[in-house]
């Protein structure tokens, strides 16, 4: 149960989770939707309780009070205990609501009860085979716990079944680039054409979904791993994640990328500019062992022997 509490508080921090919302008609009437969408909003209530409580009960441990941690566990188990009971009983009634099922199945891997999260997930994928974000909740199952090569096919089937949403593309790409060894076995690449390929199909996505932050900076972190290193198409990527920042933190975290990509690649002066850019305080740490990195390799840039100091 333990478990349970700190998947809520690292939730957000799991990259694969996205799940685009496509709503697929299952013949249902007017009050059984009704009555759905009160049961999500009954899930989400619970997962907003369990996170205050957490929060709370971490800011009374600082002060020295508060309940303890077998209290606070119990506190959650029976505010989930509530919804899952709500989860079963709208499913008895209506048991082929593919998306109560998904819900449902989101709600479970969401508090660590993942093979009955998978239950309901393929059950969802039985009753409607056509119905994309079934593949796609699967395959972040198996890109997270495997086979790997199990997600691959997954989330081309829900691309194949949604060709037009990113967050699959997205996810794809991200299993592509973060398990290439898998991607290489499966799809026959070579290192370099598993690169292409992850880059690609976050290109598709970038251009469906033009003004995603967290999706274009994705992008163009994955220029990092390529080596040797895709000096423009990364300060490229950069430059267009630049443009759809949405204020002043984000820039200032995309101007610190641009200044590493001109260091690494010998820009100085460049990365000496978007470097003195850079003023929110959260990023002075990395702003400075960027600058000394860059005071260092200048300096031995000019101690290298030029063209004009060798000898004839």
């Amino acid at each position: 149960m333990t478990s349970r509490i700190i998947s809520i508080a690292i939730l957000g921090a799991f990259l694969w989770e996205a799940t685009a919302q496509t709503p697929i008609s299952d013949g249902s009437s007017g009050a059984t939707e009704t009555e759905y969408l009160k049961l999500l909003e009954q899930d989400d209530a619970a997962q907003t309780d369990a996170d205050r409580w957490i929060r709370e009960a971490k800011e009374f441990e600082v002060a020295g009070a508060g309940e303890s941690r077998e209290t606070l566990v119990a506190r959650i188990e029976q505010r989930f205990d509530a919804v899952r009971k709500r989860y079963e009983e709208f499913l008895q009634k209506y048991p082929r609501h593919v998306q109560a099922r998904l819900a449902y199945g989101s709600f479970l891997n969401e508090t660590r009860d993942e093979d009955k999260g998978v239950e309901q997930w393929e059950r969802a994928r039985e009753i409607d085979p056509k119905h994309p974000a079934a593949w796609n909740n699967l395959a972040n199952h198996y890109g997270h716990r495997g086979p790997v090569k199990k997600a691959f096919e997954y989330y081309e089937q829900a691309i194949v079944l949604a060709p037009d949403e990113p967050v699959y593309l997205q996810n794809l790409a991200t299993t592509t680039y973060l398990f290439r060894k898998d991607a290489k076995e499966h799809y026959g690449f070579t290192e370099d054409q598993v690169f292409d390929r992850a880059i690609d199909l976050y290109r598709k996505a970038v251009k469906m979904d033009p003004k995603n932050f967290p999706l274009a900076t994705d992008y163009a972190q994955t220029f990092y791993g390529i080596k040797p290193l895709r000096v423009d198409d990364a300060l490229r990527a950069w430059n267009e994640a630049l443009a759809v920042a949405n204020d002043q933190l984000e820039r200032d975290g995309v101007y610190l990328h641009l200044a590493r990509i001109e260091l690494m690649s010998g820009r100085f002066n460049e990365a000496r500019k978007h470097l003195s850019i850079v003023t929110n305080q959260m990023y002075n740490p990395l702003k400075e062992r960027l600058a000394r990195n860059l005071d260092e390799k200048e300096a031995k840039a000019s101690e290298a022997p030029g063209p004009q100091n060798i000898k004839q």
